[in-house]
């Protein structure tokens, strides 16, 4: 099978769908019968190319001022992947929302629908994006692929979808994530002044969705003996409303007891979850919520809420807390420092629960639809 695989999200920085693509890809190339060619938006390549570090497009924000200019890059760029059926594909493959227009079978994956739970954590431009173009997605795709049942639930029930034109293919965690010994995150640890185990991470992009203000809320809770000894580390780019954090986020800073990374290399960040005390990740809504698995894999305890999807990932490893409790939250984080049989046991099951998860079963998965979806 020859497969068209839009992979222009990874001209930006990596954040969960960039990372979906990259992980898919890698592992799709060991499924026998599946061969796989990237579309980039301009042209076609068979190579992932390297990740990018925020600031790869700063020509963005002039180019939504003028306009119809989204209309004609869609244009461009649909003329440029027309040409793809001169490579012979026989199915096209979008990992994000609205794909492009082919006459062959399409598959999708519809990673969440958080538009209709929480549309006020979406920029409006995207908000009426979504709404105009996601239903027309869902009827073009022969096949549509979810990240957890959770998310292929929700999209049965909204879209009045059978069960048999979805399929499940869960996401998988990447081998850098794994626990570490000292001598491997020693530098990482000493450039950001925390030791191994004694700091609290928090990782996504600072925006209203990933509730952040509630992990500054319930660290400030904490005695100050205890923040000073555990800070919290905050690892993400600026998102959209990055400005309702400024207030909380300044005062927070001040004390000495936050502080806010931004993006980091996968590398450094790996390094990171290995040795945090625990991840704090208290998102109101994922559709699969990659973190997590990360953190898990990485042999550090998580603290998450019982929304969405994150429940199936974390299993019976997760620490659960409510979305709006930031006390809740406290005490979790204090158990997690006071009670040492309970990390070692939270430990021990996230890195069971982790090993559930892998990039080869996406990829099994995904090559299966693909099957599907083209009637075999």
């Amino acid at each position: 099978m020859r497969i068209a695989l839009n992979a222009r999200i990874l001209q930006a920085p990596r954040t969960g769908i960039g990372h979906y693509v990259a992980g898919l890809v890698n592992a799709l190339r060991k499924e026998p019968d599946v061969d796989v060619s990237l579309f980039h938006g301009w042209g076609w390549s068979s190579a992932l190319p390297e990740a990018a570090m925020p600031g790869y497009s700063r020509m963005t924000p002039l180019l939504r001022q003028i306009p119809g200019a989204y209309q004609a890059r869609r244009w461009l760029e649909q003329k440029r992947f027309d040409h793809g059926r001169g490579r012979g594909i026989d199915l096209y493959h979008e990992p994000s929302l609205w794909p492009l227009a082919f006459d062959g079978p399409t598959v999708i994956t519809l990673h969440d629908l958080t538009h209709l739970h929480f549309p006020q954590t979406q920029p409006p431009a995207r908000l009426r994006e979504i709404e105009r173009r996601l239903t027309a997605g869902v009827q073009q795709a022969s096949l549509i692929l979810t990240d957890s049942q959770a998310i292929a639930d929700e999209a049965q029930e909204y879209f009045g979808l059978p069960a048999q034109r979805l399929v499940v293919a869960p996401l998988g965690v990447a081998e850098r994530f794994r626990p570490r010994e000292p001598h491997e995150i020693e530098s990482v640890l000493r450039a950001h002044a925390v030791e191994a185990r004694e700091y609290f991470l928090c990782v996504g992009t600072l925006e209203p969705r990933k509730n952040l203000s509630l992990a500054l809320q319930a660290h400030a809770l904490l005695p100050d003996a205890v923040r000073q000894r555990f800070p919290l580390l905050i690892a993400g780019m600026a998102g959209w409303q990055r400005e309702q954090f400024n207030e909380p986020l300044r005062q927070a800073l001040a004390s000495g007891h936050v502080c806010l990374l931004g993006y980091l290399p996968d590398e450094q960040l790996a390094q990171l979850l290995a040795g945090a005390r625990a991840l704090i990740f208290p998102s109101l809504y994922e559709g699969f919520g990659l973190p997590v698995l990360e953190a898990m894999a990485s042999g550090t305890p998580v603290v998450i809420t019982r929304s969405s999807a994150m429940p199936e990932v974390a299993g019976a490893a997760g620490n659960y807390i409510e979305a709006d409790d930031a006390e809740g939250l406290r005490d979790a984080m204090n158990r997690l420092i006071d009670d040492s049989q309970h990390w070692q046991a939270c430990r021990e099951a996230g890195l069971r629960q982790a090993k559930l998860f892998s990039w080869e079963r996406c990829a099994r998965a995904t090559a299966g639809a693909y099957r599907q979806a083209m009637g075999g």
